[in-house]
């Protein structure tokens, strides 16, 4: 992705944007996730995380000179791409926002990206978006993710199963950009490694029968099941397929099998499964994690802790460009989320705020600690995670 902003661009961002020098007494951000659809029992959490975000910047009143900041939610579904196009279209002309936490699926984001952002000239911060296809993605300088590539997890995948003695595994995903990303860099990890990917095969959400779907997966063999889909949909449809054959007892769940909804569904049934998602022990995720209890929500909840994080680089960046406009603020989003800094951390969203109105530099750590590289996107960090006594622990970070 080239990280510039064209002149288009600049002149498209929306008119309720201040320019710099010239303080907004409000700003907006939209919070664009799947409240509805195969992942709507992460969403909210991770909402919540965003909004935290934001209730302590609008509590320290030190934004651009006491600019209020007001959260937005839109539902961009994950499943429907074109539901996700028209909750962009609606958050960006109807409601005017500033800039964008999400999408939280791949396929939507990137449909909000291409169709609807970048047209308008408006930044997106993805807390979970993580199909290694958004990394090329032409984005006019306008989008970044708090949440890693899957390039990264499926080596982290690998290095999880081989570790734990097993060499030969069959992969099933959810037929879209984010299951065919997992499954695609997860299949050359394992190989390169030596290991063996018996079968990798797709399958659609919402059917009511995956049986012939977890026939072919366990003809064609192996210790283990990974299995890249979704926990409110198709994923969980075919973990229970396969307790109810026994075809498998063992499964591999990454991140968007990993919630509430998989203890709720399956319990001790699960027993010894494993798996990987983004997640960190640092200073910065236990400030974050005793904030949301504060708040009344679980802070270890999948991509919580990244959405608190791409809400506070909105309005860091805001901060440092002394405007909302992203015409100005793009610009400055990777320069709050590295060094050199002041290193912040969840709680002192008043101080990095002060620190940029003085002109100094902020290394934004945040609860997920936040390190953007390249094209813009986290560098990442995984919480591995085993099924015991039908509640998900955790075993180690990496």
């Amino acid at each position: 992705m080239k990280k510039f902003l064209l002149a288009s661009v600049a002149t498209a961002a929306m008119g309720t944007a201040a320019l710099a020098g010239g303080h907004a007494t409000e700003a907006t951000i939209g919070i664009s996730l799947g409240f509805t659809g195969p992942l709507e029992s992460l969403a909210p959490p991770i909402a919540q995380g965003a909004e935290l975000a934001i209730a302590e910047v609008n509590a320290s009143g030190l934004l651009l000179d006491s600019a209020t900041v007001t959260a937005i939610r839109g539902d961009s579904t994950c499943g429907d791409v074109a539901a996700a196009r028209t909750t962009a279209e609606r958050l960006i002309t109807a409601d005017g926002v500033d800039g964008i936490v999400g999408g939280m699926c791949s396929g939507a984001t990137a449909s909000m990206l291409t169709n609807v952002a970048m047209p308008n000239g408006i930044v997106m911060i993805s807390p979970s978006a993580t199909s290694p296809g958004l990394t090329a993605t032409e984005d006019n300088g306008l989008f970044f993710r708090t949440a890693p590539s899957d390039a990264r997890q499926g080596e982290v995948m690998t290095e999880i199963i081989m570790e734990r003695g097993f060499s030969e595994v069959a992969v099933t995903y959810v037929n879209n950009d984010y299951g065919q990303g997992l499954a695609d860099s997860f299949a050359a990890a394992f190989e390169a490694a030596g290991g063996t990917v018996t079968l990798v095969a797709a399958h659609e959400d919402d059917r009511a029968d995956y049986s012939a779907e977890v026939g072919a997966l366990a003809s064609a063999g192996g210790e283990l099941l990974v299995v890249a889909g979704y926990v409110d949909s198709g994923g969980s449809g075919i973990v229970q397929a396969a307790l109810d054959s026994g075809a498998f007892d063992t499964f591999v769940l990454p991140d968007g099998m990993v919630g509430d909804a998989l203890e709720e569904n399956f319990g001790s049934d699960l027993d010894g499964s494993f798996g990987q998602l983004p997640g960190t022990d640092s200073n910065g995720a236990e400030a974050f994690s005793a904030l949301a209890a504060e708040t009344g929500f679980d802070g270890s909840s999948v991509y919580a802790a990244e959405a608190y994080d791409a809400a506070a680089l909105i309005m860091l960046a805001m901060q440092a460009a002394d405007s909302t406009s992203a015409s100005d603020y793009a610009a400055h989003v990777m320069d709050v989320a590295n060094a050199p800094g002041t290193q912040i951390f969840p709680g002192e969203l008043a101080r990095g705020l002060e620190l940029l109105a003085a002109g100094e530099e902020i290394d934004y750590v945040g609860a997920s600690s936040v390190e953007l590289i390249g094209p813009g996107e986290a560098a990442g960090n995984y919480r591995e995670i085993e099924i015991e006594g039908g509640e998900v622990t955790t075993v180690s970070y990496r």
